[in-house]
């Protein structure tokens, strides 16, 4: 008997001990386990904890493809879901799985829904998520799009470019941090001026470890100094002797492709396509 044949058996009985308990995994794969129960639960490798005053309402499902959707309720709590990690995004686009579990016998249990976090929302100490079901993602538009530039992402597939090979990255150190958000690195000087323009910088250690974002500019001094300025600031604080990562950037034009990656055969776009004109 499988664990939802085992719980259906328990519910048929009239008299049940059930409760409902949540996972979250983030995108940087930490796990974190809610119960409305008034103890702790324990199943597949993690603790689902009862401290949280974590709740959710009644899921709304339907036939064909409409999204099944609901929303959690929680208090934040430093040794769970802070209020600094939501401001950060940590909790973005993290998985959710959802559980009703007999909590006399955690075996006995079955998966009411799947999906991810969408809007949060917080106040009074307090957080409140929309949950959003698989069928989500069939609502994002699919197909090609013809157009000069190229229509991979670096390091995808479909582009080949290999982002970890030594001349496509490079680890620096935050020497200081301009008025306007930019970062003064060191660490990084054997790369030509705009290397890491459009690319990507992701925080190693630090308040801010984890998130990342585009660069907007690449600015080489002569003294070997780099200053980057990104195109949406960071949301946690990144302090003097952060360790980052710079991931070399692309412009997706065809001449780029060719004198910065010798890539062309991977080029995603078409760069002889006809102009509105």
């Amino acid at each position: 008997m499988n664990g939802a044949q085992a719980l259906a058996a328990h519910l048929g009985t009239g008299v049940t001990t059930v409760a409902r308990a949540w996972e979250v995994r983030r995108r940087d794969g930490r796990r974190f386990g809610f119960t409305d129960h008034d103890l702790d639960l324990s199943f597949d490798g993690l603790v689902f904890r009862a401290d949280t005053g974590m709740s959710a309402a009644a899921v709304q499902q339907g036939t064909g493809l409409s999204v099944d959707n609901t929303e959690a309720v929680g208090a934040l709590s430093d040794a769970s879901v802070t209020e600094a990690d939501i401001a950060a995004g940590r909790f973005d686009g993290a998985e959710v799985t959802a559980w009703l579990v007999n909590w006399v016998d955690v075996a006995a249990r079955k998966v009411l829904f799947r999906g991810s976090l969408g809007e949060i929302t917080r106040s009074g100490g307090a957080f409140t998520a929309e949950l959003r079901g698989l069928t989500e993602w069939l609502n994002r538009p699919v197909g090609r799009v013809y157009q000069a530039p190229c229509l991979a992402v670096l390091g995808d597939a479909a582009c080949g470019v290999d982002t970890e090979a030594a001349a496509m990255w490079a680890e620096a150190v935050v020497t200081s941090v301009t008025a306007k958000g930019g970062l003064v690195l060191s660490g990084a000087s054997g790369f030509a001026a705009q290397w890491f323009q459009r690319g990507r910088l992701t925080v190693l250690d630090g308040a801010a470890a984890g998130l990342w974002a585009v660069i907007k500019r690449d600015v080489l001094y002569e003294d070997g100094a780099r200053e980057v300025d990104l195109w949406e600031p960071l949301r946690a604080t990144v302090a003097v002797g952060d360790r980052v990562k710079l991931i070399v950037g692309c412009d997706k034009r065809f001449d780029t492709c060719r004198s910065k990656f010798d890539n062309v055969v991977n080029f995603q776009g078409f760069p002889d396509i006809p102009q509105e004109e």
